[in-house]
């Protein structure tokens, strides 16, 4: 019965997932959502800033605390590792879930694209930043990234072997293309305002710091000197650059 409810707790978590990054294209595209990242009662600039950056504060604390060594470690030591990564999920899309429904929007336009073929193409970029972040997923292992794997192993009496190290087509590009995807996608607007801005620049710079100072120095630790030869050839996340 454990087996079947963690089971049924991993599929959950990852059906929340799945509603959490469709409404995430939805919200920062202002796309059919309720509530986008441009949509709502405005408050003052102020407030609206500091709501904001707690509600990503919020996420940011989650993804980098969770995502540590040390942290699985003591979760594992109480609950099932087969839940672990579902856990993550869930808390991380959940996290996302407040930011969709507590975000502050700040409708002031910094710039516009008029001209109706740059938007499109604007808007195309947009599409393929998502494109990216799902294909990246599956170039590694999508079912075990999002907890899949891990239940349904547990379940059949199997322990899941620890994640290969793989640089399989993007991951030839840049070691972090799912990053790489998520930029494309907050910064690909054909109208900018400072909410979204707001929002790009902050989770731009957060991923930046929490890959670079957090889970390079993970990577290097668990897969060792593959890892630092793989760092030398191939740049973090602008692809085609020096950015080491």
């Amino acid at each position: 019965m454990k087996k079947v409810a963690i089971l049924i707790y991993g599929a959950l978590a990852y059906v929340i997932f799945l509603i959490a990054f469709l409404y995430a294209i939805g919200f920062v595209g202002n796309i059919i959502v309720p509530k986008s990242i441009d949509s709502g009662t405005e408050t003052t600039l102020l407030s609206s800033i500091f709501v904001n950056v707690i509600l990503l504060s919020v996420f940011a604390l989650q993804h980098s605390i969770m995502a540590r060594p040390k942290f699985k470690e003591w979760f594992n030591s109480i609950f099932s590792q087969a839940m672990e990564r579902s856990t993550y999920i869930l808390l991380s899309s959940l996290a996302l879930i407040l930011i969709y429904w507590q975000w502050q929007p700040i409708t002031t336009i910094v710039w516009e694209a008029e001209n109706t073929i740059l938007s499109s193409i604007i808007t195309g970029i947009f599409f393929l930043g998502w494109l990216i972040v799902l294909l990246s997923t599956f170039m590694i292992n999508h079912f075990e990234l999002f907890g899949l794997a891990q239940i349904f192993d547990n379940l059949k009496n199997k322990q899941t072997a620890n994640p290969k190290f793989q640089t399989n087509y993007l991951y030839k590009i840049v070691r972090h293309p799912i990053m790489l995807g998520f930029i494309i996608t907050f910064w690909a607007t054909p109208t900018m305002t400072v909410g979204h801005l707001l929002f790009a620049l902050v989770t731009t710079i957060y991923i930046f710091i929490a890959v670079k100072y957090l889970e390079e120095k993970d990577l290097r630790k668990f897969i060792g000197e593959k890892y630092e030869t793989y760092q030398k050839e191939v740049p973090m996340i602008i692809p085609f650059t020096k950015i080491k």
